[in-house]
């Protein structure tokens, strides 16, 4: 095989790489699309209907060059003249937090955001592996304790 053909076969097979690597997120906000509040509400059929799902490497503007992940941000935001409004939003980041979840509170809301890292994974409310492996580990210990 000549040299050309070693690297149009390489180009290629890195195309089919790099696609694999696209992430899938789902891209609502429950603000203007109710069905964002609990996407795992609907069935898998229903939901690809009414959630849109972006494929974040071709629909977000990435202006340093990171690499995806999908985030899911829930809020209670307050008002001053009304009840608080409870607000979803699903999508795409490129900047990561230190920690898989944090809060993000202050005067005129309450939030938590939880970044991941496979298609679709921000329509859970799902434990994270840290949360787990505490639990875990809590239950073991009074089991252990308790015979």
């Amino acid at each position: 095989m000549t040299s050309l053909n070693k690297l149009v076969s390489l180009l290629i097979i890195l195309g089919f790489i790099s696609e694999a690597w696209c992430i899938r997120c789902y891209y609502c906000n429950s603000e203007n699309n109710t069905a964002c509040l609990d996407v795992n509400a609907y069935s898998e059929d229903i939901r690809s209907h009414i959630v849109p799902i972006v494929e974040c490497e071709s629909a977000i503007p990435n202006p340093g060059g990171y690499s995806f992940f999908c985030r899911k941000i829930s809020q209670t935001i307050f008002h001053s003249h009304r009840e608080s409004d409870i607000r979803v939003t699903r999508g795409c980041g490129w900047m990561r937090h230190s920690q898989p979840c944090y809060r993000d509170d202050n005067t005129d809301h309450l939030g938590i955001s939880c970044q991941c890292f496979e298609d679709y994974c921000n329509s859970s409310d799902r434990l994270d592996p840290s949360t787990l492996a505490i639990l875990f580990c809590f239950f073991a210990g009074v089991l252990y304790f308790w015979r």
